[in-house]
């Protein structure tokens, strides 16, 4: 499929305005977004997407069409695990929730800046070394494999190298002021937590773009289909944070899935290069006679897993109790260390107030498990000793 100067200059333009519209009419205000404007919005950048590679099948053919969609489905269940990681990291630098969308939107841009620029690297490696086909295909068996034993929410630390070193070079503060990235303290301009969390945020999704765009192109080497499909898996994914915040810990197989989807295309990428291979010590550099693994096959093996895993991890009795008790603890830290408007104080208790009476529904061996969680139970003691003392500062006001 050949693409035009012109076109790539209007979907770029696109995409930016995209992004100045979101953060414009969504983002500038802090605000926590209701779960009907979560749903709206994530719906229409989904809607925006599907209308795109309708576009790209008629007008640039169903090859080209097919590519897009399984890129597109493959960035998209990537982004969602990627997810999980966020809520990880802003929980650890206990963001308040109306600021949480623009800790969000400069991770997005962050990340559609950082593959753009592995994508271009991408390509340039295919067109002078065939053989980069071989090591994606390894870097993503090696990403499945590792997928394979999923981390709990301590294998992921907010305190990366790039935290790290933004430690060291600028003065922080452990106090937000709004969502201002510097503020005043003693007289001295200091770094707030607010960037500090874009930094660390910013350097997960590097690590994110070494997985994720090697597996696309192991579904296409059309650079304009890897970079529209990219970059419209990220679109809206601010949106989608906050429509299924509740559901992410629920998602217990989802890495399971990734896994074999991710091995499935390292493999393909093998074949290819094995189909292609100029390697010297490889059948003598002489191209390999074997079967490559179609777009089409790939697409229906992406969907196919996806759809299986999405609904056993709902299905799942321990995804409904490991969702449940990841809601109540998250809910109680919130409440206690760091919301303090009253309205949202309020709605937070209520929310655990109702997961606490999931969780007395769940089957024995579930709960006799969270009895035994000391800190867990330690925690909600703490977040309903605070609602009392509130309660009676307000009777006494």
């Amino acid at each position: 499929m050949e693409v035009s100067a012109a076109l790539w200059w209007l979907t770029i333009l696109g995409i930016v305005g995209l992004l100045l519209f979101d953060f414009i009419f969504h983002v500038r205000k802090a605000h926590v977004p209701t779960l009907r404007e979560a749903a709206t919005w994530s719906a229409l950048y989904v809607g925006i997407a599907l209308l795109f590679g309708a576009g790209i099948w008629l007008f640039g053919g169903s090859d080209a069409g097919t590519e897009y969609f399984a890129g597109y489905v493959t960035e998209k269940a990537l982004s969602v695990d990627n997810l999980f990681v966020f809520l990880v990291i802003i929980s650890s630098f206990k963001v308040p929730r109306a600021d949480q969308q623009k800790v969000l939107l400069f991770g997005i841009v962050f990340s559609l800046i950082a593959r753009t620029g592995f994508i271009l690297l991408g390509a340039a490696l295919i067109n002078m070394f065939a053989w980069v086909f071989y090591l994606f295909g390894l870097i993503l068996l090696i990403t499945a494999g590792n997928l394979l034993k999923p981390e709990g929410e301590e294998g992921h630390s907010s305190d990366n190298l790039m935290v790290r070193v933004a430690r060291r070079l600028v003065r922080t503060t452990d106090t937000y002021d709004g969502d201002k990235l510097f503020t005043v303290q003693d007289g001295k301009r200091v770094m707030t937590p607010m960037l500090l969390v874009m930094v660390a945020i910013g350097g997960t999704d590097i690590l994110f773009a070494l997985d994720s765009i090697p597996a696309i192109f192991g579904l296409t080497q059309n650079v304009y289909i890897v970079f529209t499909a990219t970059a419209f898996s990220l679109l809206g994914l601010r949106q989608l944070y906050f429509l299924i915040d509740g559901l992410l810990d629920r998602l217990i197989f989802l890495s399971y899935g990734l896994a074999v989807i991710l091995g499935f295309i390292g493999v393909k990428l093998i074949l290819h290069a094995l189909h292609e291979n100029n390697v010297p010590f490889i059948n003598d550099g002489e191209p390999v006679p074997v079967v490559e693994i179609s777009t089409g096959l790939s697409l229906s093996v992406i969907l196919g897993v996806l759809l299986i895993t999405i609904l056993a991890s709902l299905v799942s009795p321990k995804g409904r109790a490991q969702n449940t008790v990841s809601a109540a603890r998250r809910h109680a830290q919130e409440y206690l260390e760091v919301e303090h408007d009253p309205e949202l104080r309020e709605e937070l208790f209520g929310k655990l107030c109702a997961e606490e009476q999931q969780l007395k529904k769940l089957p024995e061996k579930y709960r006799r498990r969270i009895r035994e969680e000391e800190k867990l139970m330690s925690l909600l003691r703490r977040a309903h000793e605070e609602h009392e003392k509130d309660r009676l500062r307000g009777v006494a006001d």
